[in-house]
């Protein structure tokens, strides 16, 4: 995934923050909006859980409390299906970028989101079941060993 979809640097949410700040003294509401939207991308592609976690919160209460156009809201979707991919909620992701697609089927960034996803389920999937294939394998070969030396 690191491969696929960019990481973002403390520096750059630091300056995304100031500008936020600056905008929010006397800017006008399409650039504090445009200052927000630039902070919720960084959030989300952050390395740290908490900056994630708090670009969530913000790209979830800008959706809920907004009339935005499809455009905007497919840009929201997209980056909360990032978020969300980024803290392993695989299973929320998935549903945001096909609501993404909805919008916007041949949107090459959803496209991508998506089949890492697939790709990201499949192999989770894989370990999962290679893991209580090997749980189960213990177990037999306890009950075995059990029984033999009962024997």
């Amino acid at each position: 995934m690191g491969e696929k979809i960019p990481w973002c640097d403390r520096d750059v949410i630091v300056g995304c923050e100031r500008e936020v700040a600056e905008a929010q003294n006397g800017s006008s509401d399409e650039l504090l909006k445009e200052c927000i939207m630039r902070l919720s991308w960084a959030l989300v592609h952050s390395r740290f859980p908490e900056d994630v976690q708090r670009g969530i919160a913000m790209l979830e209460a800008s959706v809920a409390n907004s009339d935005t156009s499809p455009l905007q809201l497919r840009e929201k979707l997209y980056l909360l299906a990032v978020g969300y991919y980024r803290s392993g909620d695989y299973t929320r992701s998935r549903e945001l970028v096909e609501q993404c697609l909805m919008i916007a089927p041949d949107w090459r960034q959803a496209q991508t989101l998506k089949a890492t996803l697939e790709d990201r389920i499949k192999r989770d999937g894989v370990i999962g079941i290679g893991i209580a294939a090997t749980a189960v394998g213990l177990i037999a070969g306890g009950i075995a060993a059990a029984v033999a030396r009962k024997k």
